[in-house]
């Protein structure tokens, strides 16, 4: 039995000869282990779902917004959106929409409902899914349709029963027929945030009826071969010559992911530096239980010395107790933090990831935080004086 098997030994037999208080500094170290792991993981998660979601939509789609026009107020022309995929052959479709909202009131129940003029291939670039009935079409111009999302037709069918097709619903006095139901779908991404809960009504309805009814925002889908630094400038060109001089904003998908993921990488190091704060606690609190046992088992260290152990041997045993401490704290922080973020993962119905570089940095770090908090310990307990360290 070499040395080094014969301190680790010894330091086993230390750390379980004192129970209760290597117990006390493993916890510091399991919940700072365990609290880096699992706000690392769960930021990872978090940006996993968010790109997922612009990916589902396809990178091909883009979103143009009015801007502001050498101080001009200028509104989105329809006939000359609906135009563009004529006029520029990168524009293979385009989806102009308007927004408006309202509370919805059934008895006693109230929900705020998303109200959105939409064109038949607003459904197409949204990737929406009709679970019953049928989507707005071209033909349904000025007509009072509607097609209901998923938690607004569930809110409906509370009152109505499942059989909502051919049903209307009431909104600013005006009754619109439900002739279609949406699945429910994810929202985020490029895609507008209350699909689940809109009413869908012919663009050209919207127009008539919707307060203060104008374009803000064209969905469109762009050929994939084209670079989207030419799209933009020739949009931008289009606009400026078409709608005098408006200025626009376009926004690809690919741009929002690049930008999300520094935003997330970001993120991540902050919750890391949160959770580093319980790190360096628990690595305290590994040096305090180190000094105590340096000056408990001084006549141990004074009997060794006398034996002819050197410094470096006394120090190498402080030194693998405290790194045997943090490790064994780690491994089972790692195992905390995995655990909490797959159940956050679990009850947020979003695909669990394991983050195999948090992993190796609650190891890494566990390791260090153990070599750093004992090495002081270690080194007091070598420079003992055997004869006084004899007398105690």
């Amino acid at each position: 039995m070499n040395l080094f098997q014969v301190n680790f030994r010894e330091a086993f037999r230390s750390l379980w000869g004192a129970r209760q208080r290597s117990l006390l500094a493993l916890i510091g170290i399991v919940i700072g282990i365990g609290s880096v792991i699992g706000m690392v993981s769960i930021g990872a998660i978090v940006q996993q779902q968010a790109i997922r979601q612009f990916k589902d939509m396809g990178i091909d789609i883009i979103t143009i917004r009015k801007g502001m026009s050498e101080g001009k107020q200028i509104e989105f022309n329809m006939d000359i959106l609906l135009r563009l995929p004529e006029t520029n052959p990168s524009i293979l479709a385009v989806a102009p929409y308007l927004n408006s909202g309202t509370e919805l009131v059934l008895g006693r129940q109230k929900i705020f409902m998303e109200q959105m003029g939409v064109t038949a291939s607003f459904f197409d670039l949204n990737k929406l899914k009709v679970l019953q009935g049928r989507a707005i079409s071209e033909l349904d111009q000025n007509r009072y349709f509607c097609v209901v999302g998923a938690e607004l037709a569930a809110f409906l069918g509370n009152s109505r029963g499942p059989n909502l097709l051919g049903s209307q619903i009431t909104s600013e006095g005006r009754a619109y027929t439900i002739v279609g139901i949406l699945d429910k779908t994810a929202e985020g991404g490029l895609r507008p945030y209350g699909i689940n809960r809109a009413m869908l009504i012919p663009v050209s309805t919207a127009f008539r009826n919707f307060r203060n009814a104008e374009i803000q925002t064209v969905m469109a889908k762009v050929s994939p071969q084209v670079a989207f630094q030419k799209i933009k400038a020739d949009l931008q060109e289009y606009f400026r010559k078409k709608s005098g001089g408006m200025q626009v904003e376009v926004v690809s998908a690919e741009e929002l992911i690049e930008s999300m993921k520094k935003q997330m990488q970001m993120f991540s190091l902050l919750l890391g530096a949160i959770g580093s704060i319980s790190l360096i606690v628990g690595g305290i609190g590994v040096m305090n239980v180190m000094l105590i046992s340096v000056s408990e088992r001084r006549s141990e260290i004074g009997l060794r010395r006398a034996l002819g152990a050197q410094q470096s041997d006394i120090q190498s045993q402080f030194l693998i107790e405290s790194v045997l401490l943090c490790l064994v704290g780690g491994m089972i922080g790692i195992l905390l933090g995995i655990g909490t973020s797959y159940l956050f993962a679990y009850f947020s119905k979003w695909e669990f990831i394991m983050s195999y570089w948090a992993v190796g940095l609650g190891v890494g770090v566990s390791t260090i935080v153990g070599v750093f908090c004992g090495f002081y310990p270690a080194r007091t307990a070598s420079r003992l004086d055997p004869i006084k360290a004899l007398r105690s």
